[in-house]
């Protein structure tokens, strides 16, 4: 395996839409079940020295961390929310799955709001993971933090069905429930935005299906957007690039994600949406993070995804402006073969001028 000698400046070349050496690899999220597989040893939430070690050795140019209290990807597993949330109201802290964020309501009504332990979760403590990763982190090498999931939190506190009945029914209380979830994150991002090393905010939070925005356009412009305004305004603020993450069709909001200042957008969902497409319409205004297929990750041939990746390298990579990666995450049904194949692919035929037949 390739030993990448680290470099951010590399995603930041590509994100003034100009090329470095080669195209850089992004992920928000890859599972430390995949991290193990790669390595070949157990790699846990806990072990950080093996993260920085994949992170590495997979070719990245950075370490992704949460900076935020629910994490991308699994939420139970790798998110506090949930623990904090049975211990505050029961006064335990076993685990159960009754507990679980994904798999109960937690917020029904305007008294359930009350309730909720809110002060209890802003003392999760999310920064300590930061500190311990620069002690770590070779020259050139940079953290990326994962925040966001205002839209994606709000609605899991009170189930889609409920949250979008209230939506319609009681506008100011479903409000009221997203600024208290804003203000937790942009609370916490505002205490790491000055953590040496960070050069980036990865905002996660999934806004449409394959088919379109969960809610109207108009509920997330004036509920959602204009808290990440803020979060980008903080960001750039501070010398940082702001990314954005979305599953699904985004078209319907794509004006309103360029109004964000968003630095790159990701994974531009290859389930419903064409890459070639995005680049030819938005590609000069943001860059483009993403867009290997997830299913052809678990059920394609490795023959496959080089064909695939060496597709995205010729079309989407010459002039910059284009990290390569997955179509949303690398999750533990991945394939290993299929993703060490994705990375050695980039790393061949991903060097600048590209050239690839």
């Amino acid at each position: 395996m390739l030993n990448n000698n680290p470099n951010f400046e590399r995603v930041a070349i590509t994100l003034q839409h100009k090329e470095p050496d080669r195209v850089p690899l992004a992920e928000a999220a890859v599972a430390y079940q995949t991290m193990s597989k790669f390595l070949g040893k157990k790699v846990t939430a806990d072990d950080l020295s093996s993260q920085i070690e994949f992170w590495i050795k997979a070719g990245y140019d950075y370490i992704a961390l949460t900076a935020g209290v629910l994490q991308p990807g699994k939420v139970t597993e790798d998110s506090e929310i949930s623990k904090v949330i049975k211990k505050s109201l029961t006064g335990k802290d076993e685990k159960d799955q009754n507990w679980n964020i994904e798999e109960r309501i937690f917020i029904k009504n305007e008294d359930d709001f009350k309730l909720f332990p809110w002060e209890e979760i802003g003392k999760i403590d999310t920064n300590k993971d930061f500190y311990e990763v620069q002690r770590q982190l070779p020259s050139g090498m940079k953290i990326v933090a994962l925040s966001g999931k205002i839209f994606t939190l709000s609605w899991l506190l009170m189930g889609y069905e409920n949250f979008c009945i209230n939506l319609m029914l009681k506008p100011k209380f479903i409000q009221q429930l997203i600024e208290r979830v804003a203000e937790l994150q942009y609370g916490i991002l505002k205490e790491i935005i000055k953590i040496p090393d960070i050069a980036a905010i990865w905002a996660v939070d999934d806004l449409a299906f394959g088919t379109g925005p969960m809610i109207q356009p108009q509920a997330f412009r004036d509920y959602i957007f204009p808290w990440y305004k803020k979060f980008s305004k903080i960001c750039h603020d501070n010398n940082k690039f702001f990314f954005f993450h979305s599953d699904g069709y985004l078209w319907d909001l794509m004006d309103d994600l360029l109004d964000l200042k968003i630095d790159a957008l990701h994974p531009i969902d290859p389930t419903c949406m064409d890459i070639e497409e995005v680049k030819r319409k938005i590609g000069d205004k943001i860059s483009l993070f993403g867009n290997i297929s997830n299913e052809l990750l678990q059920n394609g041939t490795t023959e496959e995804i080089v064909k695939l990746t060496k597709q995205r390298l010729k079309i989407i990579a010459p002039g910059g402006g284009y990290c390569i990666g997955s179509g949303n995450s690398v999750p533990e049904w991945a394939q290993i073969e299929n993703y060490i194949a994705m990375i050695e692919t980039v790393k061949k035929y991903g060097i600048y001028p590209i050239n690839v037949k």
